[in-house]
């Protein structure tokens, strides 16, 4: 697998992504096996504003297979490919501070290391490494996640390099020194109809996005995630991380529905070209 992202400009970072980042094409997944239960229209088409999948004790059901619901050229219909990409790269994906006025609130170190990565062309990124890449940023990657919801338990399956993480829905205590990890320690409730996730216990210098952007140890992340009907995901994130900005900030990134199609493996490492020529 081989990515490189030029950070000139929406149109450049396309045309890499259409011709560089996708070594498991959509069209290839699972010969597009029929999902079940999916509700249609009368031409055959997902009913993406359909009501909210619940499960049995009443909860807004987030399984599913999931990609960015906004991504850098939008179309104006739910099932034409993104700017010709199957797996199109939402804009947050390039610089997560891209809806936030003013940007994000970097400390002054962090601002000089962002301008460097970003001069760079990415070329020290973790993701380039075949690293993981923590939930927050995997929401805007041209890559699958696959949601599996339990009473007690949401399961996030990232295609990419067989990744997972893990949100507890019984709203336990967060660990008092937990060991620094990819994805962090996550425990949920339920506020209504929306799944609030707090997040500690992250790696330090986790990449958010391509520009270089990051957590670090100290990040304390929450997730208000949504499915307002039966096609999309809304997930407001709130990032609160004095080592690396001067105040808090949110986003919200979309993700919508992928239907008829199945994860399949895409590991970096196999055949991995790219960082041999990133110099």
């Amino acid at each position: 697998m081989s990515r490189l992202f030029s950070h000139c400009g929406a149109a450049l970072v396309l045309a890499a992504c259409a011709a560089t980042c996708l070594s498991t094409p959509l069209i290839a997944q699972w010969l597009k096996h029929p999902t079940a239960g999916v509700p249609r229209t009368a031409n055959g088409k997902v009913d993406v504003s359909a009501p909210t999948p619940r499960t049995a004790d009443g909860k807004p059901d987030f399984s599913g297979i999931w990609i960015t619901g906004n991504p850098i050229c939008a179309t104006s219909t739910e099932d034409t490919l993104v700017c010709g990409v199957e797996l199109p790269m939402s804009k947050e994906g390039i610089n997560m501070g891209a809806g936030v006025p003013g940007g994000l609130p970097y400390q002054p170190w962090l601002a000089d290391v962002v301008k460097t990565r970003t001069a760079d062309q990415a070329k020290d990124d973790p993701h380039v490494r075949c690293l993981p890449d923590t939930f927050l940023r995997a929401y805007g990657l041209p890559h699958l996640l696959k949601f599996v919801q339990t009473p007690a338990l949401l399961v996030m399956l990232n295609e990419m390099n067989a990744g997972y993480r893990q949100v507890f829905l019984d709203g336990r205590p967060l660990p008092d020194d937990p060991v620094p990890s990819w994805q962090g320690y996550s425990s949920a409730t339920w506020s209504g109809d929306t799944l609030v996730v707090n997040t500690i216990g992250f790696r330090n210098d986790l990449w958010i996005d391509w520009n270089g952007s990051v957590l670090t140890e100290a990040a304390k992340v929450q997730e208000r995630i949504r499915r307002p009907d039966y096609g999309h995901l809304e997930v407001e994130v709130s990032v609160d991380d004095p080592k690396a900005y001067t105040k808090p900030w949110k986003v919200t990134l979309k993700q919508r529905l992928v239907v008829d199609t199945e994860l399949v493996d895409e590991i970096c490492l196999e055949n991995e070209q790219s960082s041999k020529r990133m110099k």
